[in-house]
């Protein structure tokens, strides 16, 4: 035990074991000589019944005095209640982003979401998020980590709001499990970029032309009945493509179909009755549940994408996507003179504003329709309009 100073420390030779050197000033502040020769500076103390150490740092980075200042730091916490060491190593053990992303896919979105939304949400996790932050510890994550990868990825604004709307979620439930604080989101206040939504509604002549290639496609062998036919069902019904994709017979009950799993939930979808032509014409198979036949025994077709794209090139459409197909069946209805609310049930959609895209076409409708009603007006109003009065004739009478 002695005074702890430069000259002091520097005299300190190893032994075959570890061991302190104690400062006579500061009690609990000393010096540890390994038996490398490494010497560095600790503090000791006890806490909750039991002695704690806790390194300060290496003789040589930290002069003694510097040591002594952050000895003194650290035990007045202690005489406060403090316990540095204890906070250090919760510190070191705290979880990272990696760790909190398997627990995010496994504990809220397995059980929470569809098979496919885990999918694109295990992509985002693997694809950017790990490769970001994933080593950094979970309440170390700042915004400006977050607009970091948010700005690497404004060339896809569309897929820089999805990562963003990944994380947000993530955070907001780290500070539900008590790994972060609360309102300290990383995500708040970072703008999401701007999207342009799509507007691919195929005209009639369009229409015509697909259908044309879907006939021959199946007629030359370049696709299966059951592929073009998926695509016909796909027009004729608005529904999405993985509604079609793994519908079942027994799903179809009389001219209606009954979707158990759909993503806004279960919903029933009404068949015309070109629809049930086409679905008549398909051949069944007892080992096959599914309409949409796959090349694998009892499954359905899993890549519709290839067949589209030599589909859409043949029938010069190259810029319609499959939900275009979708988009198409809703502007029709629009046109047809439905109502906005009416497209959304027909579409199977939740939101007013999903369905809002489609005002405009809605609009048309009820201009024709104004200009219909002109024409009414126009022959009302010969009996309502007032007949105009004769101006009076003025005479002139002489003086």
């Amino acid at each position: 035990m002695g005074k702890i100073t430069k000259r002091s420390v520097d005299i300190l030779t190893p032994k075959l074991s570890e061991y302190f050197f104690w400062d006579d000033q500061i009690p609990g502040f000393g010096v540890r000589v390994s038996p490398m020769g490494k010497k560095s500076y600790i503090i000791q103390y006890r806490s909750g019944g039991r002695t704690r150490r806790m390194n300060l740092g290496s003789h040589g980075i930290l002069t003694p005095n510097q040591a002594r200042d952050l000895a003194r730091h650290e035990l007045g916490t202690v005489a406060f209640g403090g316990d540095p060491s204890g906070e250090l190593q919760k510190e070191r053990r705290a979880p990272t982003v990696m760790v909190l992303c398997e627990r995010f896919l496994d504990e809220h979105v397995a059980l929470r979401c569809k098979p496919s939304t885990y999918g694109d949400y295990r992509q985002v996790c693997e694809k950017y998020i790990k490769p970001k932050f994933g080593s950094h510890r979970i309440q170390d994550v700042t915004r400006v980590d977050v607009t970091e990868l948010h700005h690497s990825l404004r060339n896809k604004p569309y897929q820089a709001n999805r990562v963003l709307s990944v994380i947000s979620k993530m955070f907001n439930l780290a500070e539900v499990w008590g790994l972060r604080t609360d309102g300290t989101n990383p995500t708040r206040h970072v703008a999401k970029y701007p999207e342009k939504k799509r507007e691919r509604f195929l005209a009639a002549e369009e229409v015509e032309k697909l259908w044309q290639v879907l006939d021959a496609s199946v007629e030359d062998g370049t696709e299966t009945a059951h592929v073009s036919a998926a695509f016909k069902v796909l027009l004729l019904t608005g529904c999405r493509l993985s509604e079609i994709q793994k519908m079942k017979w027994s799903y179809i009950r009389g001219d209606v179909l009954w979707l158990p799993d759909a993503k806004t939930g279960p919903r029933r979808v009404l068949l015309s009755q070109s629809t049930l032509n086409v679905l008549k014409a398909l051949q069944r198979f007892n080992d096959n549940p599914f309409v949409i036949i796959g090349k694998n025994k009892g499954q359905y077709v899993t890549d519709l994408q290839k067949p589209w794209r030599r589909i859409r090139c043949n029938a010069n459409l190259n810029d319609v996507r499959i939900h275009d197909l979708r988009h198409t069946y809703a502007s029709f209805a629009a046109m047809a003179g439905h109502s906005l609310p009416m497209i959304g049930k027909l579409l199977g959609h939740t939101q007013a504003q999903t369905t809002a895209r489609y005002a405009h076409l809605a609009d048309t409708v009820t201009r024709n329709a104004a200009n219909a009603a002109n024409e009414v007006d126009g022959l009302i109003s010969e009996f309502t309009t007032p007949t105009p009065k004769k101006a009076p004739v003025l005479r002139l009478v002489d003086d």
